[in-house]
């Protein structure tokens, strides 16, 4: 009202002065006194911010400096000195810049009046601050939130606001926002709470901006009221925790009749596991039965077939050493019957051997007992076993022990014994005459190999696969006594070692087996597994 009233008093004063002016004009034509009071009327126009005002004192004033220019030539001509031009142009100068300065003035009181508007009806609440926290501005939503004027806060410290609780250690943290300001949240993780003018504290949130004006720092803090919210949020999460005990309940009530229908349906399992083992204990007693009962059966069926011929050796031998006289020149043929009762014996020997063998592994009575060897001692071992091994070579067979590696080897030496005396032996009757057998035995960072080559008759591809079955042998092997057993009882021993057995053969060219016990560190390395 008091802006308005100034504003009138301002456009009157306008008009008195143009008025003036024209009758200065009027009394004291020489001196120019129109142009002066018309420039000043126009820039008193310019207060007022309506521009209709201004065109209508420059309009008067130019046509009175015309009229009083006719008016001193009689009405007859029109006759305008330079001293009139330059003031009529300084009349048209002052309202063309009146007019711009007043379109100017009239957009920015435009858009402050959009800012304010803005401001006073958001349905956020937002109050305005100077450094020192003194409230300079408060939108209407603020005033319904707090129930407060803006006349009665404005001056006032923001902690007004706060419950008395939190004030002390809200202006620390006004303090240290002004000291490094930037956009952010309050309170994030913890419920924020405002105070009414009643002394009623109600849940907030409130995030806070800043902008400079000058020197000074001022923040704008958004207060949103979530009264509401937080109720809802509370009868949500009573009807979610009266829930989790109605499903508590049914869980429990479930857990009740699981239990009940668990501890049945454990009795009927364990009824039929007994039932089922019982089953498989009297079906593995049958199969082994079955398997005993086969393996007799080969045994008697192997043992007719495989002694009948080394006993009929031993016998016709024997006979014949009978009618021998210890004469020098039958010494020969004396030595030659002992030595095919020898071999036939020590057949015979190991086909029991292979047997008595293969019934422990089928027991279980065979268990590894590993123990921490260097293989300086295994090669020494194997010389021994080599000797022993002597008089079942052919004529002119060597058999030739090398050695590669250091360190200790952690092995069975009974277990390695048997498969080194098997894969011999094999290597021994599957070569000719005059042949060599190459032994090596190889320690490489931990991994124990022992290898068995010949030159022998070697296997062919068809019979390779079925090689450690039980019981097979080669159909090139039909004339050399066996009981196919050997290698089935060389890879029984390596499985309890833990090892692998491989070979390599060609047919008529020779074979080669390897046997390699990998390191105690190794996958498979437990040896008592």
């Amino acid at each position: 009202m008091q802006i308005l009233i100034h504003k009138k008093f301002q456009l009157t004063g306008a008009y008195i002065v143009l008025a003036l002016g024209i009758a200065l004009q009027a009394f004291f034509p020489q001196k120019g006194l129109l142009a002066m009071g018309a420039m000043i009327a126009v820039l008193l126009s310019a207060f007022p911010s309506r521009m209709k005002h201004t065109v209508a004192i420059g309009s008067i004033a130019i046509a009175a400096l015309f009229f009083f220019n006719l008016k001193q030539h009689d009405f007859e001509r029109l006759n305008i000195s330079g001293m009139e031009l330059f003031l009529v142009l300084g009349v048209l100068l002052s309202i063309l810049i009146v007019l711009a300065n007043q379109k100017e003035k009239i957009t920015t009181e435009k858009s402050l009046r959009e800012l304010e508007s803005l401001f006073q009806y958001s349905t956020i609440g937002m109050v305005i601050t100077n450094q020192k926290g003194q409230i300079l501005d408060f939108n209407q939503c603020a005033q319904g939130y707090f129930g407060y004027t803006k006349d009665e806060l404005r001056g006032k410290n923001v902690e007004l606001l706060l419950p008395g609780r939190f004030r002390e250690k809200h202006v620390g943290y006004r303090e240290k926002f002004h000291e490094h300001p930037a956009p952010r949240t309050m309170g994030a993780g913890r419920d924020l709470h405002a105070r009414k003018k009643n002394g009623e504290e109600f849940p907030v949130e409130v995030s806070l901006s800043h902008y400079t004006s000058g020197k000074e720092t001022y923040v704008i803090a958004y207060v949103i009221d979530i009264t509401v919210r937080k109720k809802n949020e509370a009868i949500v999460l009573a009807q979610k925790q009266a829930l989790e005990e109605t499903t508590r309940q049914i869980s429990e009530m479930n857990h009740a009749l699981e239990s009940r229908v668990e501890g049945r349906t454990r009795m009927l399992q364990e009824t039929l596991a007994a039932l089922e083992e019982s089953k498989m204990e009297l079906s593995e007693a049958l199969e082994k039965e079955k398997e005993l009962s086969d393996l007799k059966s080969r045994f008697v069926t192997m043992a007719s077939h495989e002694f009948r011929t080394p006993l009929s050796a031993i016998l016709s031998s024997a006979y014949l050493l009978e009618q021998y006289n210890l004469q020098p020149e039958q010494e020969e043929k004396r030595w030659k019957h002992i030595q095919r009762i020898r071999e036939s014996v020590s057949g015979m020997k190991g086909i029991l051997e292979d047997f008595l063998s293969l019934g422990k592994l089928e027991e279980g009575v065979v268990k590894p007992n590993p123990e921490l060897r260097s293989l300086s001692d295994l090669v020494a071992e194997t010389m021994h076993w080599i000797e022993d091994m002597q008089p079942l070579t052919k004529k002119g067979q060597t058999l030739h022990v090398e050695s590669e590696g250091a360190g200790d080897v952690w092995v069975d030496t009974a277990l390695l014994k048997n498969i080194f005396i098997n894969l011999v032996s094999n290597a021994i009757k599957f070569s000719g005459e005059n042949q060599e057998i190459n032994i090596r035995l190889k320690n490489d960072a931990g991994y124990f190999s022992l290898s068995v080559a010949d030159k022998g008759m070697g296997i062919s591809e068809e019979d390779q696969v079925h090689l450690f079955e039980r019981f097979f042998r080669a159909r090139n092997a039909g004339n050399i006594q066996g009981t196919g057993l050997g290698l089935h009882i060389v890879q029984r021993y390596a499985d309890l070692l833990n090892g692998n057995i491989g070979f390599t053969s060609k047919l008529g060219e020779g074979s080669e087996f390897r046997f390699i016990l990998p390191p105690p560190s190794h996958e498979h390395s437990n040896l008592n597994g």
